[in-house]
């Protein structure tokens, strides 16, 4: 039976993911000057909001306009003072190790089998060494569909006092538990185009007293993202620089959305959701997350049965659906498959229906 004609292509691919009309509406409201009372309104209206879903009481919130990979770089310039710890278990945290490289730091990667999750007692014997003084966590590795275990490894950082833990969110703030005080994450960054379905170009961190005493000290780590500096713009309510307005107005409006949902029930919708894709992932693929590390935010489903997986995912896109392919050195062997922002398990269903579907054409 063909199906009826979308409007536009249905994202639920693992970032950017599909964005509420509602949301989309607030984009278009006329802007407002950044440096008047409107702007402090809507900032002071923010900050509390976001330190909520941080989970983080007493650290400060910045926004910025730009992708959470200027923030991997604010993270680095501002807190790296002798040589940071990258775990690297997929290609984004391989990246934020490059990132480091290329803002000189001094920087040690260590390697976990992609599928795997960072084990906790590595970091910890890593840490013993005493020639750290940061580590940088992905918490959900977009390109493997690995969540790694934040509560473990923050507490192996903290039996180091002199160690900042900077953590990765951008595949899992809004859709698993990241709890950063409980955890003493002392920078937490995010991009907003995936568990909180914005619009991409976005993005916003929690900071803590002591990466800002860390920052203090630091030298050459620029303008733009010196967070002592944007610590003195934003406790006055003002952006440092001109900002993207209309994502702070489509972000309120989230923000309060998510309120309304709640957050334990909205991460309990992405665990059912998820529940829904590996179910489906296992009884025709394989999952190539290691189980007891599969991510409820995106699944990373191994191509067992080699089917053409550009062919798979341009039918799907021609039925108004759409999927991603692996990336990088998996961009052939697997596909990816997000379930985050405002999904439903209802709208899951109908993708996992509509890709029984198209498996079976391609048997045909």
């Amino acid at each position: 039976m063909p199906h009826a004609r979308r409007e536009h292509r249905v994202l639920y691919t693992p970032g950017p993911t599909e964005v509420a009309p509602e949301v989309l509406r607030e984009m278009a409201r006329p802007v407002i000057g950044h440096r008047g009372a409107e702007m402090q309104e809507l900032i002071r209206d923010l900050q509390p909001r976001a330190r909520a879903l941080f989970g983080a009481r007493a650290h400060d919130i910045f926004f910025t306009a730009c992708s959470a990979t200027g923030l991997w770089e604010a993270a680095i310039r501002n807190c790296v003072a002798r040589r940071v710890l990258v775990p690297v278990c997929g290609a984004f945290s391989e990246r934020f190790y490059e990132v480091a490289l290329a803002c000189g730091a001094e920087a040690d990667p260590l390697h976990v089998e992609w599928g795997r999750p960072v084990p906790a007692q590595r970091v910890a014997d890593l840490l013993a060494s005493g020639r750290y003084d940061a580590v940088a966590l992905v918490h959900n590795e977009t390109s493997t569909g690995v969540t790694n275990p934040l509560c473990e490894i923050a507490e192996a950082v903290r039996r180091q006092p002199e160690v900042l833990l900077v953590v990765d969110a951008v595949s899992s703030l809004g859709g698993i538990p990241v709890e950063v005080e409980r955890h003493g994450i002392d920078v937490c960054l995010a991009s907003v185009q995936k568990c909180l379905a914005l619009p991409p170009g976005f993005s916003l961190c929690a900071v803590s007293d002591r990466a800002l005493e860390r920052s203090r000290r630091r030298v050459g780590k620029g303008y733009y993202f010196d967070f002592v500096r944007l610590k003195e713009f934003f406790d006055r309510q003002v952006p440092l620089a001109t900002p993207s307005v209309s994502h702070m107005f489509a972000l309120l409006v989230q923000l309060k959305r998510i309120e309304a949902e709640g957050l334990e029930k909205r991460y309990e919708r992405h665990r059912a959701m998820a529940g829904a894709v590996r179910s489906w992932a296992a009884g025709r693929f394989a999952l190539f997350a290691a189980e007891g590390a599969r991510s409820d935010t995106v699944t990373c489903v191994s191509n067992t049965r080699g089917v053409q997986v550009a062919d798979f995912v341009a039918r799907l896109a021609a039925r108004g659906l759409g999927i991603s392919n692996g990336y990088g050195r998996l961009k052939d062997h697997t596909f990816r498959i997000g379930h985050m922002g405002d999904h439903t398990v209802e709208g899951i269903g109908a993708l996992l229906g509509a890709m029984d579907e198209v498996l079976g054409e391609m048997a045909a």
